[in-house]
């Protein structure tokens, strides 16, 4: 046993380590090599394609961060516009915009207007200052506003609000420039003690208590010393502004110089806006908007010489030169003919479009063969009854095959879970769907008729009414429907509500959009299809603005507009305005100047108490544009094509507003303003974004008819009030009824003269309990009698 012993293991069999392996014997040498060849390529060059896109991602970011750099400190660039905004009255603008004015034109430079070229910051800036208390200028600031500098003082005390530095109209003007979407923005604490200890305590104090005002990246300075807002100064020129995604989407102007020309006595004029194209470039033959007074054509546009260049070398010659030399045209643009495009507000209509024309001599034909194929049922008839009149006859079999057709075309009650929001308390579990049986036995025990006809008979009409005042009185706890109405005593239903109609279900009965159509929806115009259209209109544009077109002029252009066909009173209310409110124009996309029926999501507005109905004129802001519209209100339902009207607009709530206006593609912040009086001021109503433009939305007016059980029996209930004669009870037979606790029901028949019916119920009705019947009919808004709020 002599001598060492080293183990020896097996070696490791490489060849069938993995399955790919297994098979790799069947491949030649030099297949197998050409294969490894490809494989090392691919992920080399996949690794090499990756490496070059990140690359090629990367620098075409670095590109356009510094081609943005460049347009903001260039001259071609418009002035950026910084609004000044006092969120207290006790806050002194006039020395905070002196200040910056005078540290911005320390250099040579020139002062137009508040716009200002500052060779030291290598910017231009236009200081506007948004006067306190006047809503309407603070609003149309806001919406040219490149940078918002809310100011606030440490030493105001505002004890009417929450916030301890803002006052009523600053919290007012803070949720409407919310709603208008938020530019840049920036806070200035102004008042700060000169001791250093007490000044930076003050000031944590402040911008804790204003932080939850203003979004996140809101940055807070000092602004008490020049020096401070020289700071500033530094900061915002190297700063990268965001705006509204609305305004990125249409060129405007803001308007330094109003002027009009006058032909001779003809009530039109030719508007001049002269200022600095902003956001995208705009052609001549497209409309513009004025803001407040309406929708019109160029006739010209000049390019003028830039009053406010960069250089100091043009700065110096400028203010060397005359003051005309500033108004020197460089170019000039006149629409095509051909390619301009029209001022189409209404649509002409036909008055000869719905006349029937005469039949011919086929369809006589098929007509008589038609009326041969009937079979007429013979029944007993009056002696001397002709054809037609014995059409009208209608007897009791008649009545009951009528019942049962209406009951198939759907004119039944709709159901609670569908159409009435209010009935919280009504839950009907076994009559779930359209096709819901109600078990209307007949009881064994009768209602006593000869007594209920000699009960109403006595009744004289004061009597019904102070019956029926009693009992809403009774009932007014327990009832919050304010869709119920009152039938009238001297008046027949069927005539009061002939424009109305029952529904089976809210939710799936059919309702034809086209049927019944006022006059005024033969002035509109309506799209196939919005989205599509929207689509392809904003495409268009984007092509507008980034092709170099001899019809366009470019952003950060000076130049006048033209604007012809201004109505003369118009021109002279802008020239007015536009001492303390910037006048702007917008330029128009495709089919935006025409009518059409916009739908506004809206909700009405926290400060505002009074009431808000259906059909008031209202004032709409819509993005740069201004409407004038008397809406009607609507909640929407997601699982229908129909909406239910409201005639107020509720608070706490979003409500669907509906008016006539001009096109407008979403998405556009809404603002709705409301004169109290003749010559008050417009306060804010409500505030939303304009949701569609579709002619074809379904608004329906629902009326509850309301009835008081007067005997029951089981359950078979007699109810009055609802209705005064028995024809009325006829006529309305086929709809279906419903309780405020939940049961349902149908008309049995008339009892009696004054209009009291007998019911049949799913169950036993309870006298505290309430009988009511829903119609209904489509509501449309109505046509307003100027479109813009200077017009009128």
């Amino acid at each position: 046993m002599g001598g060492s012993r080293v183990q020896v293991n097996k070696p490791h069999k490489s060849r069938f380590s993995s399955k790919s392996s297994r098979n790799l014997h069947k491949t030649s040498v030099k297949d197998r090599l050409a294969i490894a060849k490809s494989e090392r390529n691919v992920g080399k060059g996949a690794r090499a394609a990756r490496i070059q896109r990140n690359k090629m991602i990367r620098d075409q970011k670095r590109a356009a961060v510094l081609k943005e750099k460049r347009e903001l400190s260039g001259s071609r660039s418009p002035p950026r516009v910084i609004v000044l905004f006092a969120l207290c009255a006790s806050v002194d603008l006039e020395s905070l915009a002196d200040d910056l004015l005078s540290l911005l034109s320390k250099d040579t430079c020139v002062v137009l207007s508040g716009t200002v070229a500052s060779s030291e910051y290598r910017t231009r800036i236009t200081v506007l200052k948004a006067p306190h208390g006047d809503l309407l200028s603070c609003m149309e600031m806001a919406k040219v506003a490149d940078l918002m500098v809310f100011v606030a003082s440490a030493r105001s005390s505002c004890e009417e609000t929450d916030s301890y530095y803002i006052d009523s109209f600053g919290n007012q003007c803070l949720s409407v420039f919310r709603s208008l979407g938020l530019p840049s923005t920036a806070v200035f604490i102004r008042d700060l003690p000169p001791e250093l200890k007490h000044r930076n305590e003050l000031k944590k104090i402040c911008t804790s208590s204003l932080a939850s005002e203003f979004p996140e990246d809101c940055k807070f300075y000092p602004a008490d010393t020049k020096d401070e807002l020289h700071k500033f100064l530094w900061l915002f020129k190297e700063q990268r502004l965001k705006v509204p995604h609305w305004r990125t989407q249409r060129s405007y102007l803001l308007s330094q110089k109003v002027d009009a020309v006058y032909d001779g006595n003809s009530e039109k004029c030719t508007l001049f806006l002269t200022g600095y194209l902003r956001s995208c470039n705009l052609s001549v033959n497209q409309l513009v908007h004025v803001s407040g007074a309406g929708d019109f054509q160029l006739s010209k546009i000049e390019v003028l010489k830039d009053p406010c260049p960069l250089n100091s070398k043009k700065n110096q010659d400028l203010m060397d030169a005359d003051e005309m030399h500033d108004t020197e045209v460089i170019g000039s643009l006149v629409p095509d003919p051909q390619n301009q495009e029209a001022l189409v507000v209404e649509n002409i209509p036909d008055p000869l479009a719905g006349e029937q024309t005469w039949p011919t001599e086929a369809e006589i034909a098929k007509a008589d063969e038609d009326q041969k194929k009937k079979k007429i049922k013979k029944r007993s008839l009056p002696h001397g009854t002709s054809e037609y009149q014995a059409a009208w006859i209608v007897d009791d079999s008649d009545e009951e095959s009528d019942y049962d057709n209406e009951n198939d075309d759907g004119m039944v009650l709709d159901e609670g879970e569908d159409g009435f929001p209010g009935q919280e308390e009504n839950k009907y579990s076994e009559f779930d769907g359209d096709g819901a049986s109600l078990r209307l036995g007949d009881s064994d025990e009768e209602t006593d008729n000869d007594s209920v006809m000699m009960e109403v008979d006595n009744l004289t009409r004061e009597k019904i009414e102070d019956e029926l005042n009693e009992l809403k009185e009774a009932h007014a706890a327990d009832e919050e429907f304010p869709d119920e109405v009152d039938t009238p005593l001297d008046v027949p239903a069927r005539k009061r509500f002939a424009k109305y109609r029952g529904l089976k279900s809210f939710r799936t009965s059919s309702w034809d959009p086209k049927e019944s159509l006022p006059q005024d929806y033969a002035r509109i115009f309506e799209f196939d299809n919005f989205k599509r259209t929207q689509k392809h209109v904003l495409a268009k544009a984007l092509e507008l603005d980034h092709e170099n077109r001899e019809d366009c002029i470019s952003v950060g252009s000076y130049a006048r507009l033209h604007i012809m066909g201004v109505p003369s009173a118009v021109a002279s209310k802008l020239s007015l305005l536009a001492k303390t409110i910037p006048v702007t124009a917008c330029g128009l996309l495709k089919h935006e100047s025409k009518v059409s029926v916009l739908h506004f999501s809206v909700k009405k507005h926290e400060a505002y108490d009074a009431p808000i109905k259906s059909k008031e004129e209202l004032i709409f802001h819509v993005g740069f544009r201004q409407f004038v519209g008397w809406p009607i209100f609507s909640s929407e339902f997601i699982n229908t094509d129909k909406n239910k009207m409201e005639r107020f607009l509720h608070a706490g709530r979003f409500s669907v507003a509906s008016i006539y206006a001009p096109i407008s593609f979403p998405p556009l912040p809404t603002i709705i303003l409301k004169r109290d009086g003749e010559n008050a001021a417009p306060a804010v109503a409500a505030v939303g974004s304009l949701k569609t433009v579709d002619a074809d939305r379904i608004i329906l007016k629902r009326v509850i008819l309301t009835g008081y059980p007067q005997r029951v029996s089981k359950r078979k209930a007699s109810v009055r009030h609802m209705f005064y004669n028995p024809e009325d009870v006829k006529w309305f037979k086929p709809v279906e009824l419903y309780t405020k606790r939940g049961l349902r029901g149908r008309i049995k028949e008339p009892v009696g003269t004054h209009g009291t019916m007998k019911c049949l119920l799913n169950g036993v009705l309870e006298q505290r309990d309430t009988v009511c019947m829903n119609l209904f009919k489509r509501a449309y808004p109505k046509w307003p009698t100027h479109h813009f709020p200077l017009s009128e």
